[in-house]
């Protein structure tokens, strides 16, 4: 237990925020919380209070935490009839941890802000797991003062917590991890898939490759998936084309071209065209396949 509980709200209990929840109640602290679809067993049993809406979160709780699918979700989320924002008062702060515009998120921030409160964009990192795990990578946007009055949160969810820059960098961080992702991954597939056709035990080419200089976590974790065909989420393909999206766009608006980035989102197309939308991101690795007439596994003719 820790000596000065604190009134927390959290706002979104699906796959990540459940968990990021729990370990917030398992520190202690009072959770006030509210989510659109059921409230997850583990909550519901718990001393969490659940609130009729978002409103009721944020008029109990001195940070309120969102984690929520999209920019539109988070903008429903705070600025609703019942939102977030009619319920707040002077000097609370607003912690958005969802993965979202980047563009949006400074125009979010101004409006929280006009209420007297501080706004954190605090995208997050790792998945499922590092949800689970409390070892999410946390890139955070904002003021100074607001992210170490916050901090001591974060640490209860992660393990690489970064104050970024103002509003709006810490989701500039988190479209440019994905940017990262969704290219190294696309990068171990192709290797993969290479070796398995030219007649190479896969699972053996990437146990070497760990121990060099192409070793990355995504051909630890990923490239056991594709050898071992195991494509249950994970993270589904069709979040990180929410995030390639904003990538691209961002991109647009900034006079950047991100050629790579497009090819990628054009894999995850090919994947959601053949029914793969809630597939694991690994699974780019079958449209390569399709193009190949050629699935890792396969012994070559």
């Amino acid at each position: 237990m820790i000596s000065a509980p604190l009134d927390i709200g959290f706002v979104g209990l699906g796959i990540m925020g459940a968990p990021m929840a729990g370990h917030l109640l398992a520190a202690g602290h009072r959770l006030f919380v509210h989510t659109r679809g059921k409230v997850p067993e583990a909550i519901a049993n718990s001393r969490a209070t659940q609130c009729v809406s978002a409103r009721g979160v944020a008029e109990r709780a001195d940070i309120v935490i969102l984690m929520v699918p999209d920019t539109p979700d988070v903008e429903a989320a705070l600025f609703a009839d019942n939102g977030i924002a009619a319920g707040l008062r002077k000097g609370k702060v607003v912690v958005d941890m969802s993965s979202i515009s980047p563009i949006a998120t400074k125009a979010f921030a101004q409006k929280i802000n006009a209420l007297g409160c501080d706004y954190l964009d605090a995208p997050v990192s790792g998945g499922e797991v590092g949800a689970k795990n409390a070892t999410l990578s946390i890139m955070v946007g904002g003021p100074e003062a607001a992210f170490e009055r916050v901090k001591p949160l974060f640490e209860r969810l992660g393990k690489n917590i970064t104050l970024v820059g103002g509003n709006g960098d810490g989701q500039t961080a988190k479209v440019a991890n994905q940017i990262i992702v969704a290219l190294t991954i696309e990068a171990v597939a192709e290797a993969l898939l290479f070796a398995a056709k030219a007649g190479a035990d896969p699972a053996r080419v990437r146990q070497a490759l760990m121990g060099g200089f192409a070793s990355s976590r995504i051909l630890e974790v990923h490239g056991e998936r594709m050898v071992q065909r195991r494509f249950d989420p994970g993270f589904r393909i069709e979040l990180h084309q929410k995030d390639l999206n904003l990538a691209l766009s961002s991109a647009r608006a900034l006079g950047v071209s991100l050629p790579n980035t497009a090819t990628a989102q054009e894999l995850f197309n090919a994947c959601v065209a053949h029914g793969g939308k809630a597939w694991d991101h690994s699974a780019m690795v079958r449209a390569l396949e399709t193009m190949a007439n050629f699935e890792i596994g396969q012994t070559p003719a």
